[in-house]
């Protein structure tokens, strides 16, 4: 007996689903899941790298508030990073020394390494469409 398309519709966007929150979370798991292994690894070891480096720098990670949307669109550029945003959060790091000289850089480190990974994570989600 066929299954119906609908039932199957239904498993594959679930899949795309947990793929895309795979390579939200962990930056470059996705890849290494489609078997796409080089990239995977570039990405798995390139953008946490750039999130520390940020961190090293003195960079903020920014708080979600909206009064100002500059600083909104930060955070959520932050929170692009996936867990290891909320680790560096509850471990007390990106505070963000001001004073420092390198502030603006690791703000810039922590703000692209999240945006990178949202294009990871579209990138992964073309790949498991077949769009690639």
């Amino acid at each position: 007996m066929p299954v119906p398309s609908a039932t199957i519709e239904q498993r594959e966007s679930g899949s795309l689903v947990l793929l895309c929150l795979a390579a939200w979370a962990i930056p470059g798991v996705a890849h290494l899941w489609l078997h796409r292994r080089s990239k995977g690894v570039i990405f798995l070891v390139a953008l946490p790298l750039m999130f520390a480096i940020g961190l090293m720098l003195h960079g903020r990670l920014f708080p979600f508030t909206f009064a100002e949307p500059l600083v909104g669109l930060a955070a959520i550029a932050n929170l692009g990073a996936g867990i290891i945003y909320f680790v560096s959060s509850a471990l007390g790091f990106g505070l963000g020394t001001v004073r420092a000289v390198t502030y603006e850089y690791g703000n810039t480190f922590l703000i692209v390494a999240g945006l990178l990974n949202f294009l990871v994570i579209l990138d992964a989600y073309d790949i498991a469409l077949g769009r690639k």
